[in-house]
């Protein structure tokens, strides 16, 4: 099951005050950014988040759940009315989170 706008909408905006997210949405999902580093997505309009330690100290029962088949499992965030929690939890996260991927660049030679 895909997710919806109205859902993506609704967490945007619980993330408003947090400056530089964005998404991107790939097979129905989204993927969430904070300041270029992926932390989670929109998966089935649940939102989740990467395993690591910040997120886990900060929700130490959160369910873990699979975004999709295959994938790896990650954190269920069920408070996501609270926009002072999901500003912590974001902020708790971004170290932890590996840096962006370069773009590798095409040459094409003629």
């Amino acid at each position: 099951m895909a997710s919806s706008k109205e859902y993506l909408d609704f967490i945007l905006g619980q993330l408003s005050d947090l400056e530089d997210i964005t998404y991107r949405k790939m097979m129905g999902e989204y993927i969430i950014y904070y300041q270029g580093k992926i932390i989670g997505g929109i998966y089935d309009d649940r939102f989740l988040v990467k395993q690591v330690a910040g997120a886990k100290k900060l929700m130490p029962d959160a369910l873990l759940e699979l975004p999709y088949e295959g994938a790896k499992e990650m954190l269920l965030v069920d408070d996501v009315d609270n926009r002072e929690f999901l500003k912590e939890l974001l902020n708790a996260m971004y170290d932890e989170l590996p840096a962006p991927k370069k773009k590798k660049r095409v040459v094409h030679r003629e």
